[in-house]
């Protein structure tokens, strides 16, 4: 790790967290992939660990670290388990830091503690059936009626939104115009709050562990002190706190990219071909290390658009940049480890299966890969 230039307290937390992984976390990846069943066990221990309070102040119960911490806990956790992985990523970079952001000191001691204990999980409501890439496209409307919000309409795909720890989801609605264009606002939608229905769970192909519903919304009323951040600003408020959570992703797909290049060189010294270990076969050899140097591109990639934006610079595109070659590294590792695991790569108790079926959302999530490189070339100048 000393080649990335790590500070002693960030090796010292990598190594803790690799730990944890390969210790309490790859033993019941399997099942719970199975199941189709978030492990709420195993998010307790993140949350006493601090993995989820790692970004924050200690006022609120956080860990006073910063986003690049994070982003080295949720590699470690992607390596082994991408669903629990995007459990915490989402639980930070979707659930607790709009609130850390652009919520009010009331909202914030409110609702931050058990957030960043791992107490408690929120979601992030923004892709509706006809607004994904296209979130200026968002259909879901919040009228204030008195002294409170009235909210109808739809969101899909929503990461921790019906968990029994799932505490509320914050989501983008149309609250009027301004300008004649939507006015876009944020709004705080406790569970539980009638006229709000968190829909059974989608049947994945990959993320099996990981919790995700779709949402409905008919008439449900929250109080008008619920709205997150100043009126007007909910989307624009959404597309920073995406740039942030794309240089999570990145990390993510950069520990599931080192998962697959770990398995398929173990596999490779042992499996025997024609009386020799696989690993003899130049062939072999150089597949290898094309994936060791995907990690490491990726890794790089990651680092470098972390520390950009915890040293408060602007970090748009290297972010796109970072998402664009980790996702790309993940997708291209899975085939490659699969590949040489042969048969046994297509069964599912093997973890190359998992993030040959995990690693596809990678490039979709967070901004499509096509939406990365249209990031990329407005700042070549030539979009």
């Amino acid at each position: 790790m000393d080649t990335y230039d790590l500070s002693d307290d960030e090796r010292e937390l990598a190594a803790m967290v690799r730990q944890f992984a390969d210790e309490i976390v790859a033993p019941q990846s399997y099942e719970a992939d199975r199941t189709h069943t978030l492990p709420l066990d195993v998010v307790a221990q993140m949350g006493e660990l601090g993995l989820f309070g790692l970004p924050f102040p200690e006022e609120y119960g956080g860990q006073g670290g910063d986003y690049f911490a994070l982003c080295l806990a949720i590699e470690a956790l992607g390596r082994v388990d991408q669903s629990i992985a995007i459990t915490l990523e989402a639980g930070v970079s979707l659930g607790a830091m709009p609130v850390f952001r652009f919520g009010t000191q009331e909202q914030k001691r409110e609702l931050l503690p058990d957030l960043l204990a791992g107490r408690a999980l929120a979601g992030f409501g923004l892709t509706e059936p006809e607004a994904g890439s296209d979130a200026g496209a968002t259909r879901t409307t919040a009228r204030l009626d008195g002294d409170e919000w009235v909210l109808n309409g739809s969101k899909q795909f929503i990461t921790n939104s019906g968990t029994a720890i799932t505490r509320f989801v914050t989501v983008t609605a149309v609250t009027g115009e301004r300008e004649g264009a939507k006015e876009i606002s944020t709004i705080i939608v406790p569970n539980g709050t009638p006229g709000f229905t968190v829909e059974p769970g989608y049947d994945k192909v990959g993320w099996r562990a990981s919790d995700t519903h779709p949402l409905t919304f008919q008439d449900a009323r929250v109080p008008a002190g619920n709205l997150l951040g100043e009126r007007g600003r909910g989307f624009a408020n959404f597309l920073h706190i995406l740039d942030e959570g794309r240089i999570a992703i990145a990390a993510l797909a950069t520990g599931a990219a080192e998962g697959c290049l770990e398995a398929a060189v173990d596999y490779a010294r042992k499996r025997t071909v024609f009386g020799e270990a696989l690993a003899t076969r130049q062939s072999m050899q150089f597949l290898l290390a094309r994936m060791h140097a995907r990690v490491h591109n990726a890794r790089l990639a990651w680092h470098h658009a972390a520390r950009l934006r915890d040293a408060g610079r602007p970090f748009k595109t290297e972010a796109a940049i970072a998402k664009l070659t980790a996702s790309d590294a993940a997708m291209d590792n899975a085939r490659d480890a699969t590949q040489v695991f042969g048969g046994n790569g297509f069964m599912n108790e093997y973890p190359v299966a998992r993030h040959y079926r995990d690693s596809k959302i990678l490039e979709i999530g967070e901004g499509t890969t096509e939406v990365q490189l249209l990031v990329i070339a407005r700042a070549l100048g030539v979009a």
